[in-house]
């Protein structure tokens, strides 16, 4: 586990990153995230092609974890290590809220952050959605070697909830590329039907404390539930 308060629950990760354990030598380039323009079209996104250091990507490739089922996974059901550790560091750091603070127009730095983990998707996910009122950003870092440049898993910053085809970007989840958005009313979002591997890491911004509680209990009990049904649709 990552953190040390073990008051928080493990797929919880707190606001301040002096929580954590020092992991290895950083894989993010903080610069490259400073230096991606942010658009306000249809809501506030940063969208970025690469936002790794090319010497951490094998690294990553070989220390993500091995997970078996498709679906969200918190980071206590996993072994986080090596350039993965690395990368769970720097993500959920100060220095890269502060970064999407400036680009999204909203304070990050002292929100819960909510982490979780998928490496095999089901032909149900990627539906058009927004995200519950709980999550105030959503940031994610994906880590797949080859994909095509549009199509079948790419994510799509859509217009709005009625079709795929009426969207603004579309970012193929290959490793480095980098979405994070501000949850408005209207910040619908997916992306078309995929079935199979597709690595992505997810950290989610919360309003508040209660919400972070709340999340956990529900994300225990769903990870209950896909353990009793390993092969059912997440």
């Amino acid at each position: 586990m990552l953190q040390h308060d073990h008051r928080r629950s493990s797929f919880a990760l707190p606001a301040d990153a002096a929580a954590f354990e020092r992991a290895p030598a950083g894989v993010i380039d903080f610069h490259a995230v400073r230096a991606t323009q942010a658009s306000q079209d249809p809501y506030p996104h940063l969208l970025a092609a690469d936002v790794l250091y090319d010497g951490a990507k094998t690294a990553l490739r070989d220390d993500f974890p091995d997970i078996a089922r498709p679906g969200f996974f918190p980071l206590s059901e996993m072994k986080v290590e090596g350039a993965f550790k690395a990368l769970i560091h720097d993500f959920t750091s100060d220095e890269f809220a502060s970064i999407l603070s400036d680009k999204l127009g909203i304070e990050l730095r002292d929100k819960p952050r909510l982490i979780t983990v998928r490496k095999w998707s089901a032909a149900g996910d990627g539906r058009i959605h927004n995200d519950s009122e709980s999550k105030i950003a959503s940031a994610l870092i994906y880590l797949n070697d080859n994909w095509p440049a549009s199509g079948e898993g790419c994510f799509r910053v859509l217009k709005n909830d009625a079709s795929f085809a009426d969207y603004v970007h579309e970012l193929p989840p290959v490793t480095g590329a980098m979405i994070a958005f501000k949850r408005t009313p209207t910040s619908w979002h997916g992306h078309l039907p995929f079935v199979g591997e597709r690595r992505v890491v997810q950290m989610a911004y919360l309003r508040s404390q209660a919400d972070l509680e709340r999340k956990t209990r529900r994300g225990r009990w769903s990870l209950f539930l896909k353990k009793l049904n390993p092969l059912g649709r997440t």
